[in-house]
């Protein structure tokens, strides 16, 4: 991603938010038949509509990181100086 123009770090961060909202998506959503193991009486319905919001949330942020990269990049320049 450097030789593109990219900083990796801030790649590395899309990365892993793109990579959780993958996981608490339906069909495939992982992370939520975690917790339909955890909480047996709960249906696999409910458990998905709860992880909305926080879908949402992940993409709210996702699109800032990406519209103001120096979100993402404030604290490893201050470390660097």
């Amino acid at each position: 991603m450097a030789s593109v123009g990219f900083d990796p770090i801030w790649f590395g961060v899309l990365v892993v938010l793109t990579l959780e909202m993958g996981l608490i998506s339906p069909p495939v959503g992982v992370n939520l038949f975690v917790v339909k193991s955890v909480a047996n009486n709960m249906p696999l319905v409910h458990i998905f509509v709860g992880a909305i919001p926080f879908w949402l949330a992940m993409l709210l942020a996702l699109v800032l990181l990406v519209a103001f990269p120096q979100i993402t990049l404030f604290l490893p320049n201050t470390m660097i100086k």
